[in-house]
C-alpha cells in the first residue's frame, strides 16, 4: 500500500467478518454469507477493479483451541488467491470479538496473545504488508464492556477501559512482532466515527463523547498522556494507569487511520424521554437521557461524512481511509449513500487532504446487525453481492463500482434525489423539538440538491387500479421521482399516444400496472382482456425497447393449471385454466422476443397495502360480526404488497430480466391464511367458515394448486414474517441502519 498521496482516489473493498462473542455462542459472518466456502467470491471482488481488500485471518477461526494448534489451510488458499489476482490484503486478527474461548478482552494476556497469534501470521505470510490487528476497538469496548451486548457482557466503566486498553495493546505488541519481520508493513487502524449532538442540558456529556471518539487512535499514538481530557477516565485502576502509560511511552501510531462511518454513527442526547421510546433510554449516573440517532431527532440533520473525514484529517496529520461505508437499505439508498460518501473524500482530496480511498464494505451482505449480532434470526441486508439465490447476485453497486473503480462517473437516474437522511421523514422524533432547545432549521428540500444526474422519472402505468397506487406509495417512500399515469393519461394499447408520453415524460424505466384484472369478468370479454393485457403490453414493450429503458410488467400464478404439489417456480410450463390466465400466459411469451430489458413478476395473492384486499376485506367482516366463508381446498402463497414493492423496484434498479416469482415463502389455503391473520389481529377466528371452492358458484376455472417458489432466489422473507408485520398501516419502507449503534 503506497500511502503518498499520488493518483485519484482509490476504492477498496471489505466482507463483512465479524466473528463476535454472545456469552457462550460465536456469531461468524464468514459462515453465514457463506464465503468460508466460496474463494471464487475473490474472483468476483477483483472483477470489481478492487485492489485493496480489507481481508480476515481471524485469531477464532485459525487457532480455536489453542496458539499451538493452528489450522491454516483456509488462509493459505485465500491470501495466495488474493496474491494471484493482484490484490493487496490489509488483514485483520480480530473483528468484533473478544478472541478465541481460552481469553477475552479482559483477560491480563490478551495483548501478549494476540502479539503471539500476529507474529505466527506474519512468519506464515511475510509479503503481508498491512494490518488491522483488531478492527474497532473502542466500538468493540464500548459494546463488550460497557453497553453489555457481546462478551464479557460488562456494562462499567472499568470493563469498559479494561477492554479498550487490552485492545490497543495488544494491537501495538502485534505491530511490533510483525515489523520484526517486515520493518515496512502497515498499522491501518479502524474505529466508528461519528459526532455526537445534545440539547443545551447535556452539552457536557455530548462534549465527553466527542473526546471519547478519538481513543483509539489517540492511545495508539501516545496522545492519552496525563495531560489529555481522557486520562483520568480510563485511569481508574493503578493496572490501568500502568497499561496507559505504557502506551505513551511506546507509541505505535497508525500509518492510515480508518474511518468506519454509519447513517447512525452520529448521535443525539436529549433528556425529554417522554419523546422516545424506552428502549433507547440511557444516564450516566447524573442525567437520565434518550441515545436516539440524530439523522431521526436532529433537524439540522447530519453533519456528514465531509465534516467528519475533515476533523480526522485536521486532528491527526496523517493519511485517512473510508474503510467501512454501507448502509442496510432498499438499493437506490444503498447507492446515494456509498456515493455520498465516495464525492465527500473525493471534494477533501481535491482540496489538498490526505485522503486515499473509500472502502465498498459489506461486499457480501451481512446478517443480523440490526439486532446488533445479538441473535441468529436470519435478518439479512444484501452489500454489493446479494446471497439470497445461493450464489452472489450483483446488484446495481456492482456496475457503480466498477466505474468509480476505473475513474469514471458513475450516473444513474435515481441519484437525482436525495437519500432518506436528507429528507422529511427521517425525522421520528418530532415532538416539540423546541422543548429540548433543539434548534430548527427549514428543512433543505430535494430540488436543492446538486446531483451531476438526470431528474428523469419512472413512469407507473394503470394509475387508477391498486397495484399502481401501492407502487406510487412505494416509490414516495423511497425518494423515487415519479409520474403515474391512469388510463384517461394513457391508453397503453394507442402506439402514438405511448410514444408521445415517452417523448413529453423521458422516462428511465417503466412499470406498467395497467391492464385487465377481473378474473371473473374476463371470461365474458375475452377480446378486451386480450387487447389490454397482450396488445396493450407489447405497445408498451416496442415503446421501451426503442429508446433502451427497462420494463417491468406483471403476470400471474393462475398461469399455472395446479397439477403439482410443490410450489411452482419460474420454469415451470404454462397451462393456464381461465381466460385471464391465458392473456397472461401469452403476454409472457410475447414481451421478450418484443423487449429483451423487460423483467416480469409473478406474484400470489396480494395482502396488505389496500383497504380492498382480501385480508382486509376478510378482518373487517369478522370485527362487525359476519360470518367469512373461504375456501381451504386452494394452495396459494400470499404476497405482502410492501415486500412485492420493495423487491420489484431492487430488481428493477439492478437490471435484472426475465421472469421472477416473488412471494413470501409459505404455502397456505385461503382459510389457513385468513385464520392465522385473525389470530393475530386478536379476532374470533371461528367467524371464518371453511369452504369447498365449487361452493362460491365461480365462472372461471381456478387452479387448486398455485404456490410459488423460486429458483433464482428466494427474495422476499417467509409469509409468518409478513403476517406480523402487517398491521393495516403498515409502511411501504423502513428508512433506517441496521447498525444501530445504540448508546444505552
Amino acid at each position: 500500500m503506497n500511502i503518498a498521496r499520488t493518483g485519484r482516489l482509490e476504492l477498496w473493498g471489505g466482507a463483512e467478518c465479524t466473528l463476535n462473542r454472545v456469552h457462550d455462542r460465536f456469531f461468524n459472518q464468514l459462515d453465514r454469507t457463506g464465503h468460508s466456502v466460496r474463494s471464487d467470491d475473490l474472483e468476483l471482488f477483483a472483477e470489481l477493479g478492487i485492489r485493496t481488500l480489507r481481508y480476515p485471518i481471524l485469531w477464532e477461526k485459525i487457532a480455536p483451541e489453542s496458539l499451538e494448534e493452528c489450522d491454516w489451510r483456509w488462509a493459505d488458499e485465500r491470501l495466495g488467491k488474493l496474491r494471484e489476482l493482484g490484490i493487496r490484503p490489509i488483514v485483520g486478527f480480530v473483528h468484533h470479538g473478544s478472541g478465541p474461548g481460552y481469553t477475552s478482552l479482559v483477560d491480563p494476556q490478551f495483548p501478549q496473545k494476540l502479539a503471539r497469534f500476529a507474529r505466527m501470521v506474519g512468519e506464515r505470510y511475510p509479503w503481508v504488508d498491512a494490518f488491522t490487528p483488531v478492527n474497532e476497538p473502542l466500538t468493540t469496548a464500548r459494546f463488550s464492556g460497557l453497553y453489555g451486548h457481546w462478551y464479557p457482557h460488562g456494562r462499567d466503566e472499568l470493563t469498559f477501559a479494561r477492554a479498550l486498553l487490552h485492545q490497543c495493546l495488544g494491537t501495538a505488541l502485534a505491530m511490533r512482532e510483525i515489523r520484526q519481520i517486515n520493518p515496512h508493513a502497515l498499522l491501518v487502524q479502524t474505529d466508528d466515527l461519528g459526532k455526537t449532538f445534545s440539547a443545551p442540558k447535556l452539552q457536557y456529556q455530548a462534549d465527553f463523547d466527542n473526546e471519547r471518539r478519538w481513543l483509539t487512535w489517540d492511545l495508539l499514538a501516545g496522545k492519552v498522556t496525563r495531560e489529555h481530557a481522557m486520562w483520568g477516565h480510563l485511569g481508574g485502576a493503578v493496572d490501568h494507569r500502568k497499561e496507559l502509560e505504557t502506551l505513551a511511552q511506546n507509541p505505535c501510531a497508525p500509518d492510515v487511520i480508518g474511518v468506519n462511518y454509519y447513517v447512525t454513527s452520529e448521535r443525539f442526547l436529549d433528556h425529554n424521554l417522554s419523546r422516545y421510546p424506552a428502549d433507547t433510554f440511557g444516564g450516566n449516573g447524573r442525567d437520565r437521557y434518550a441515545d436516539v440517532g440524530a439523522v431521526g431527532a436532529r433537524h439540522e440533520g447530519l453533519a456528514g461524512p465531509a465534516e467528519v473525514l475533515r476533523e480526522a484529517c485536521d486532528r491527526y496529520d496523517l493519511p485517512v481511509a473510508v474503510t467501512e461505508a454501507h448502509l442496510g437499505c432498499t438499493r437506490e439508498e444503498q447507492m446515494r449513500w456509498f456515493m455520498e460518501v465516495w464525492r465527500a473524500a473525493t471534494a477533501l482530496r481535491d482540496e489538498g487532504r490526505d485522503l486515499l480511498a473509500v472502502t465498498a464494505w459489506s461486499l457480501l451482505g451481512a446478517y443480523d446487525w440490526d439486532s446488533l449480532v445479538t441473535a441468529d434470526v436470519g435478518h439479512y441486508e444484501p452489500g454489493v453481492f446479494d446471497l439470497r439465490g445461493g450464489a452472489p447476485r450483483p446488484t446495481a453497486l456492482a456496475e457503480m463500482l466498477r466505474q468509480l473503480a476505473r475513474g469514471e462517473t458513475f450516473n444513474h437516474p435515481v441519484l437525482s434525489m436525495p437519500g432518506w437522511w436528507h429528507r422529511s421523514a427521517r425525522l421520528l422524533h418530532q415532538r416539540e423539538a423546541r422543548e429540548s432547545g433543539v434548534n430548527v432549521v427549514p428543512f433543505i428540500p430535494a430540488s436543492a440538491w446538486d446531483y451531476e444526474c438526470d431528474n428523469r422519472p419512472l413512469l407507473i402505468t394503470g394509475a387508477g387500479g391498486r397495484l399502481a397506487r401501492i407502487f406510487a406509495e412505494g416509490t414516495r417512500s423511497r425518494g423515487l421521482a415519479t409520474r403515474l399515469l391512469s388510463r384517461d393519461d394513457l391508453d397503453i394499447t394507442d402506439t402514438g399516444a405511448v410514444a408521445s408520453a415517452f417523448a413529453a415524460f423521458k422516462p428511465w424505466a417503466v412499470i406498467n400496472c395497467a391492464g385487465f384484472s377481473r378474473i371473473e369478468e374476463a371470461e365474458t370479454d375475452e377480446a378486451e382482456c386480450f387487447r389490454s393485457n397482450v396488445e396493450g403490453l407489447n405497445v408498451l414493450a416496442a415503446a421501451s425497447a426503442l429508446i433502451d429503458i427497462p420494463l417491468v410488467t406483471f403476470s400471474s400464478d393462475l398461469v399455472f393449471d395446479g397439477a403439482k404439489r410443490t410450489p411452482y417456480t419460474e420454469r415451470d410450463p404454462k397451462n393456464p385454466l381461465n381466460a385471464l390466465a391465458r392473456s397472461k400466459a401469452s403476454a409472457d411469451r410475447q414481451t421478450f422476443c418484443v423487449h429483451p430489458r423487460t423483467l416480469i413478476v409473478r406474484a400470489g395473492e396480494l395482502f396488505g397495502g389496500s383497504e380492498n384486499d382480501f385480508l382486509n376485506r376478510t378482518l373487517t367482516g369478522i370485527s362487525r360480526g359476519e360470518r367469512i366463508h373461504t375456501p381451504n381446498d386452494v394452495v396459494l402463497s400470499p404476497t405482502y404488497a410492501p415486500d412485492l414493492v420493495n423487491a420489484t423496484l431492487d430488481l428493477l434498479i439492478d437490471g435484472e430480466t426475465g421472469v421472477w416469482h416473488l412471494a413470501n415463502n409459505g404455502a397456505v389455503s385461503p382459510y389457513e391464511f385468513a385464520t392465522a391473520a385473525a389470530r393475530l389481529a386478536q379476532l374470533d377466528e371461528r367467524m371464518i367458515v371453511p369452504v369447498p371452492m365449487w361452493s362460491l358458484h365461480l365462472r372461471a376455472q381456478y387452479p387448486r394448486y398455485r404456490a410459488l417458489a423460486s429458483e433464482r432466489a428466494q427474495i422476499l422473507p417467509s409469509l409468518d414474517d409478513a403476517l406480523g408485520r402487517n398491521n393495516l398501516v403498515a409502511p411501504i419502507v423502513q428508512t433506517c441502519d441496521s447498525r444501530a449503534l445504540v448508546n444505552s
